[in-house]
């Protein structure tokens, strides 16, 4: 019989990439909630992420953790082909990154390259790793968490939104190269998320919660999709604002 509500879809084993992440411990709940059995967290070794382990084996879960750092890239296919070496992996969610802090970053150019290594360059390497992962076994997803920052340039944030413009179209390409190999990836650009790591920062329109990415990480994998704006109404929004005569967007308060 046909499942009709994507249920199947939805994955038995995650591994994740960034597990400290406020987003990623909310989606890998929701998932758990649903069919998720197996999870790899992976991460720089910390309290907090033997923490995060800790919250999700309350759940009835296995959880292991694993050693990643983005930075390191000449480790990643070693530290990746272990965790595939244990066995099938439905889908990887690619959720590391940081902010940065535009003012001083852009005083401080060393600080500006660290977030786009991260964000970018890191990721890069992870995705391209994993996407072969699930390529060699036949099947799965890679969600990668993009942002709605890196559909255009803003005063008040660009160096985080070009790293996150870089991502994106890599994420992009890559599902293009994956198509019809079994891999599904899918790009996932939230707005402002109310997070520790946006504490103390002014809410923006159109804000949410790594509970709402959340939900709509699930609904994207039910449905197969391959973008997926958080709120939806993003994706209107920006449209509109990457049309704008650059003078125009100069005077927006952004």
């Amino acid at each position: 019989m046909k499942d009709a509500s994507g249920l199947s879809r939805l994955p038995r084993s995650l591994l994740v990439l960034g597990g400290t992440s406020e987003i990623a411990q909310a989606t890998t709940r929701r998932l758990i909630a649903r069919r998720t059995r197996t999870v790899w967290l992976a991460g720089r070794p910390s309290p907090g992420l033997e923490e995060a382990a800790a919250h999700l084996r309350t759940l009835g879960v296995e959880v292991r953790t694993v050693p990643f750092d983005a930075l390191d890239c000449a480790s990643h296919e070693t530290v990746l082909g272990k965790v595939f070496a244990e066995g099938r992996i439905d889908m990887v969610l690619l959720a590391f990154g940081v902010l940065g802090d535009q003012a001083y970053d852009e005083r401080a150019p060393l600080n500006a390259v660290r977030v786009a290594q991260i964000n970018y360059t890191g990721a890069v390497s992870a995705g391209l790793v994993a996407g072969q992962s699930l390529q060699n076994q036949g099947h799965g997803s890679l969600v990668v968490l993009s942002s709605a920052a890196g559909e255009r340039a803003r005063r008040a944030d660009f160096i985080y939104g070009s790293s996150k413009a870089g991502l994106d179209t890599f994420a992009q390409g890559l599902g293009d190269a994956l198509y019809g190999t079994g891999v599904h990836v899918m790009v996932v650009r939230p707005g402002f998320v109310r997070s520790r790591a946006t504490a103390g920062r002014e809410a923006e329109p159109f804000t949410v919660t790594p509970e709402q990415v959340a939900t709509a990480v699930e609904l994207g994998l039910r449905r197969r999709s391959e973008t997926v704006w958080v709120p939806g109404v993003l994706r209107v929004v920006t449209t509109v604002l990457r049309h704008l005569p650059r003078a125009a967007f100069r005077r927006l308060p952004l």
